[in-house]
């Protein structure tokens, strides 16, 4: 492909947005645990549920007698609620260079493996929609959302096709993003945050960068 990109799509944690703390994550699945009756979860349930794959969140609902559905959405509720907490205490943020976006004449989206209302919630509580995002993807809170996940490229296709884009640019943080990159036929631009800096990706990016700042540059 050339570089002539029509649109920039962007992956939101890590890159947009400060990473969630593990353990807030991790706090929101017991009480998730909890509110569907289950007390005292064990520790590898919890952990499982962080980013579990469809056969494993059924097995984890069957040993505790519950529908996979209802203890994915009391999760994805849980998550929710702990993420917007944690944005209106400014523990999560959004990167100082997002202000560089301003810049960008192309369409843009966000297409992200978080929960829409999550991403919602970051558009409103820190007004990201001043950059021109007027498309945007998360997971919906359902066993389908699992299934859809990146690197599945289903919701960066979604994206790209409602943006009207024949040759845009993924910019994401993880192997997954590249990897759903790929797998949507499109280029991708891997951002080294600080929390990337020991991070080795197995499949290559068209792109290296260190900030969204250069990405004026690139389309």
């Amino acid at each position: 492909m050339g570089t002539a990109y029509d649109a920039i799509v962007f992956d939101n944690d890590g890159v947009l947005t400060t990473p969630t703390d593990y353990d807030v994550l991790i706090d929101a699945v017991h009480d998730a645990f909890v509110s569907v009756g289950v007390p005292e979860p064990p520790t590898d349930h919890v952990e499982t549920l962080i980013s579990p794959d469809v056969p494993t969140l059924r097995r984890v609902a069957n040993e505790h007698g519950l529908e996979p559905n209802e203890l994915w959405n009391a999760r994805e509720r849980a998550a929710i609620d702990a993420q917007l907490e944690e944005m209106r205490a400014g523990r999560k943020r959004p990167y100082d260079d997002v202000a560089a976006l301003v810049a960008l004449e192309t369409p843009t989206a966000i297409v992200s493996n978080n929960q829409h209302r999550t991403i919602e919630n970051v558009l409103e509580e820190f007004e990201l929609t001043e950059y021109g995002f007027d498309i945007w993807y998360g997971r919906e809170p359902t066993v389908r959302g699992i299934e859809r996940k990146k690197p599945t490229p289903y919701y960066l296709e979604s994206a790209i096709e409602e943006l009207g884009a024949s040759n845009p640019l993924y910019v994401g943080d993880s192997q997954v993003d590249v990897l759903a990159a790929d797998n949507a036929g499109v280029d991708s631009a891997f951002i080294r945050r600080d929390h990337r800096l020991d991070y080795e990706l197995s499949v290559e990016p068209e792109y290296e960068i260190e900030s969204l700042s250069v990405l004026p540059n690139l389309v």
